[in-house]
């Protein structure tokens, strides 16, 4: 199967003012259409420059990204992003929050309509119509967060890439999102690669854990599979053999042989 997104041997060197930094090396990672991918390590390790390379926000030093037989070669509609600060315009409702990027998108080719109503779909879809009319300022956290979803979303992204959309929420906010999450995802059938540092919710979320080692020069360290039944209920995978062997393998590297590269775990 042809990979959706391929990252072939990706390196990235940063100039600083003490030198030149080696961020990541040898970075290879393949990923197919539909499939949910964590990536997860120590603080340093390269997770949110990976997530940026793949949205063309930074271009490697040497190697290539592909997305959809294509070259990544700086931002697309094709690829939206999702950061752990919503990013909403406070001067702007939800709606018109949502509607911009809509705009920026579908506004050549569609009508006011059309995009009145992409707009709102994308508030059904995160259960945010209620606040539509409402700034960011008068919505909580959570809420703000999920409106930046819907902003993401409504664009109809091939890709979506998230970074640690939920870190700066309370746990039981959290929790309640990471499980809205898994219905959109169920629903839109997108592709997503998110970086966190949260275990439970690699674990939780993920097809696949990419799980990096400490930098600089970090990369891949190993790959870890997440055979969990789809959907998924936090409450019954709390005891699940294979959600706590998944866990205890996450764990184990981080804490244990994080420094190493080593092999794919099956």
């Amino acid at each position: 199967m042809t990979a959706f997104i391929d990252v072939s041997q990706a390196e990235m060197v940063f100039s600083t003012k003490k030198g030149r930094f080696h961020a990541l090396r040898d970075i290879n990672l393949q990923i197919h259409k539909g499939e949910f991918i964590a990536l997860i390590g120590h603080s340093g390790c390269g997770k949110s420059t990976l997530l940026n390379l793949i949205a063309g926000l930074l271009s490697p030093s040497s190697g290539g990204l592909i997305c959809d037989n294509k070259e990544i070669a700086g931002p697309g509609p094709e690829r939206a992003m999702v950061f752990q600060n919503h990013s909403l315009l406070p001067w702007l409702t939800c709606f018109q929050n949502v509607y911009l990027a809509v705009e920026r998108v579908f506004g050549g080719k569609e009508s006011k309509e059309k995009l009145k109503q992409r707009t709102n779909d994308a508030l059904a879809l995160v259960n945010m119509s209620h606040a539509s009319q409402k700034r960011p300022n008068e919505i909580s956290g959570g809420m703000k967060q999920r409106v930046g979803i819907a902003r993401a979303l409504a664009m109809e992204p091939k890709v979506l890439l998230m970074d640690e959309p939920f870190g700066a929420l309370d746990a039981l906010t959290r929790a309640h999102l990471q499980d809205e999450l898994l219905k959109i995802v169920a629903r839109t059938q997108s592709t997503v690669v998110m970086v966190t540092h949260d275990v439970d919710e690699a674990v939780l979320l993920s097809d696949r854990i990419v799980m990096m080692t400490n930098g600089p020069a970090a990369t891949i360290g190993e790959i870890l599979d997440v055979p969990l039944a789809r959907p998924r209920n936090r409450v019954e995978l709390a005891e699940d053999p294979t959600y706590m062997h998944c866990r205890k393998s996450v764990l184990d590297f981080l804490y244990t042989r994080h420094g190493v590269a080593h092999k794919t775990a099956a």
